[in-house]
């Protein structure tokens, strides 16, 4: 499936349909390099490599084809932070549905990474743009693992608090819930 919006953690001017240009100036192989950074090499080696599209409208251009069902971004020259990702199929339908708001129903288990930390956002609110009284603004956002998992219902009892040291859950009673869990940055 193509894709003509991009994907999860980017700035949100950019999510919610606004129209804008995005610098694009690195190489090819400078973003290769930034989207490998995203996952461990077991799953950024033969993973697809994508790239953000200059225009919402665009498609996401193919820089590297992969064999793995892996999907992986270079950092998204338009937020303030470092968020190269890696996204298994599971995670790209997830998206999908994110940016568009659309409803969502998790297929299965998904995994997606985020090694180099992300761009500050909030963990209760998946449109948040910017800090605000209850929406738990996470300013510094650590490497991490994503997971979703096919029933909401099996989050119940774990915890959401992202400051606790482990994993959280992060938008909880949204169709966009998931699990975060801290990883060690990567450094490639």
């Amino acid at each position: 499936m193509k894709y003509l919006v991009p994907l999860p953690r980017v700035a949100l001017g950019l999510m919610l349909g606004a129209s804008c240009s995005i610098s694009l100036a690195a190489t090819p192989e400078e973003k290769i390099a930034s989207a490998m950074s995203a996952a461990p090499p077991s799953i950024s080696a033969t993973a697809t490599i994508l790239d953000w599209p200059a225009e919402m409208a665009d498609e996401m251009a193919e820089l590297r084809q992969g064999d793995n069902g892996w999907s992986c971004l270079p950092d998204m020259p338009a937020t303030p932070g470092n968020d190269p990702m890696c996204l298994d199929a599971v995670w790209m339908d997830w998206a999908h549905a994110w940016m568009n708001k659309l409803p969502h129903t998790n297929k299965g288990m998904g995994f997606g990474y985020m090694l180099q930390g992300g761009t500050p956002e909030s963990n209760t609110d998946p449109y948040a743009t910017e800090p605000a009284a209850g929406n738990e603004w996470i300013s510094e956002p650590l490497p991490h693992l994503m997971i979703l998992v096919p029933d909401a219902a099996m989050l119940e009892g774990l915890p959401t608090d992202h400051t606790n040291g482990g994993p959280w859950v992060m938008w909880k009673d949204t169709p966009y819930v998931h699990i975060m869990a801290p990883m060690p940055a990567y450094q490639p």
